[in-house]
This record gives C-alpha cells, sequence and structure tokens, in this order.
C-alpha cells in the first residue's frame, strides 16, 4: 500500500502513457503489499522508484562489464585504482576518487574478480552514484572500501524479513546442502530484476529456479535438500540519500487531491517521473 502526503494512491487511476513495464510492475507490487510504503510528498515517492531503476541498471551494467567471481583470497582488481589485500579487501588507492574507482570496476570489469557479497555493495553504490553524483559521492564515500557483504561507512540499508519481494531489492538464495570444500556455494546473493529475472555475481542473470538449478549442481555427493529462495531482504534506504540529489528542490507543502485520476507516471531516458 502506498500513501503519499497522508492519502492512499489509487494505483488503479494512474495512465501508464509511456512507463516501462518495470515501472508499473515496481508502483503495482507496492500498492499490493501489505505493508504501507508512506511517504511525505511525490518527490520522495519519485525518488524511491528511481533508486530501484538504478539498481537494476548497475546489476546490468554489472553482469556486462566481464568482472568475473572469485572467492575472497583470489580476488583480483586494477591496482591503479585499488589496494587489493591479502583477505580480499579493496581499499582506494592514494589520490584516487571513490567515483572513479568504482566506475572503474564497470568500464574495466574484466580486471576485477570478487565474490557475490562484493557484487551487491558495488551494484548499490553506483546506484547511489548515479543519483546524487560524483560530488555528493565522493563525500559520504571518502573512506571507500569493498569487502564481501560488509557496506562501507554510510551505505544505508534497510532490512526485513518477507515475500513481498521488489525489483531492486537484493534477495538471498540458500544452498543448505553445499558442499564444504567449496563454501563459495553455499548460497547467492542477487538482485531482483522484475519479472521473475534475477542477477546473481559468477551465475548471470537468469530466474529464480535458474539460480536454485545452478546452487543444487554445486551441493556435497548424496545431497537431499534443495537450495531455496530465503525470506532475507535488504534495500538501500531513499529517505537518506534523498538529501543528497543535486537540485533537490526546496520541501513545499503537498496540497494533491486525494483522487489522482489526472497522475502520470512516465519514463524518460533512464529517470521516472511523477506527475
Amino acid at each position: 500500500m502506498i500513501k503519499i502526503n497522508h492519502r492512499w494512491l489509487d494505483v488503479s487511476q494512474i495512465q501508464p502513457v509511456t512507463a516501462s513495464a518495470e515501472s508499473l510492475e515496481i508502483l503495482q507490487l507496492l500498492a499490493e503489499d501489505s505493508n504501507v510504503f508512506e511517504y511525505r510528498n511525490f518527490g520522495e515517492f519519485n525518488f524511491d522508484i528511481q533508486l530501484r531503476h538504478r539498481v537494476i541498471d548497475a546489476a546490468i551494467s554489472l553482469n556486462k562489464s566481464d568482472a568475473e567471481f572469485s572467492t575472497l583470497e583470489e580476488s583480483q582488481s586494477n591496482e591503479q585504482y585499488w589496494h587489493l589485500s591479502k583477505d580480499g579487501t579493496f581499499t582506494l588507492q592514494p589520490g584516487i576518487f571513490p567515483h572513479a574507482a568504482l566506475l572503474d570496476i564497470f568500464r574495466n570489469g574484466r580486471l576485477y574478480a570478487f565474490e557475490c557479497g562484493t557484487a551487491i555493495v558495488v551494484t548499490f553504490l553506483k546506484a547511489i552514484l548515479d543519483l546524487i553524483g560524483p560530488r555528493n559521492f565522493d563525500y559520504l564515500f571518502s573512506n571507500l572500501f569493498l569487502y564481501d557483504w560488509r557496506p562501507p561507512q554510510n551505505m544505508a540499508l534497510n532490512v526485513h524479513k518477507g515475500r513481498d519481494y521488489l525489483p531492486g531489492d537484493c534477495v538471498y538464495f540458500k544452498n543448505p546442502d553445499h558442499d564444504e570444500a567449496t563454501p563459495e556455494w553455499q548460497g547467492e546473493n542477487a538482485i531482483l530484476l522484475g519479472q521473475n529475472l534475477f542477477y546473481g555475481h559468477g551465475i548471470g542473470i537468469t530466474t529464480s529456479q535458474g539460480i536454485i538449478n545452478e546452487l543444487n549442481s554445486n551441493r556435497k555427493p548424496n545431497a537431499t535438500i534443495s537450495a531455496f529462495l530465503t525470506t532475507h531482504i535488504i534495500f538501500l534506504d531513499s529517505s537518506f540519500y534523498r538529501q543528497f540529489q543535486p537540485n533537490i528542490p526546496r520541501a513545499k507543502p503537498d496540497h494533491s487531491p486525494v483522487s489522482l485520476s489526472n497522475c502520470i507516471v512516465s519514463e524518460i531516458g533512464s529517470k521516472i517521473y511523477l506527475s
């Protein structure tokens, strides 16, 4: 359920116009969820949808980057931008801007290898960068490091349990019968892209069953328990990052009528607008 400025949003009254299938799916899932997604104004609502789109775009871009999957101990990086410790921790080289080091992963992915937890952090960071710009990104992540699923300072996350998955969420597939000799196959962090498609680093873009099949093919001998999608969900806290959006107007009272029959969701380029 969606509430904006203390008013319920009736999604059925929104005119689709040029909205993408992904936009409509996000809106519909938000509206059908038993949880209440409450926003102070349309700007906050729009920013939340934009952020989800940026996460999806970043996941697709990382999949195309040629960055490989590896264990922490076998991680690789472009030494021009990152110092790589033996335990797999990426830290910035002296004089390197955080946004430049992050973008290099997407531009020169063939030089990189890391595990799926790091891939999720990289995906979330790219989405934040795309929305708030390099100056604010460098301010927030001046001490940027990458290590597994350990979020860097100022990565604000919402964590909850449920099956109300939304496009842009990070979910977790657990493989309880994995081979102890290959702990990297104990599970897979993945980004829900929408339409039952997920991006899992090292597996690629596939359905939930595709990820489960891949995990099941990497179990111990005589395994009997199938991998499965858990109820663990993580997403970026859009309310934190909106304050850093460039050129954000000062908040004004929202006197929109309860009836939103003239509300139009449209997609122009990579941005989503609600008017």
